[in-house]
């Protein structure tokens, strides 16, 4: 049961980095399509940098779970 919850545990921060990534590369497409529609961000380019560091940053840490979580735990 506990390797279970292991892999759900790793699993679930996958997939949390995953939707992370996927919601930035949205905000990106949003900004590259129509950034005269978003008022609060007048620097466009320093808002797109944003979605980027969280890009490179989730994609880092689906490396790390990668490398060092997705083998089978032993005790």
């Amino acid at each position: 049961m506990s390797c279970n919850l292991r892999q759900q545990t790793v699993d679930a921060l996958r997939a949390e980095a995953q939707g992370s990534i996927q919601k930035a590369r949205v905000n990106v497409e949003v900004y590259l399509h129509n950034p005269v529609g978003i008022g609060e961000h007048s620097d466009v380019l320093s808002a797109i940098q944003v979605q980027l560091d969280v890009i490179s940053e989730q994609e880092e840490r689906i490396q790390v779970l990668d490398k060092y979580f997705n083998e089978p735990h032993t005790h």
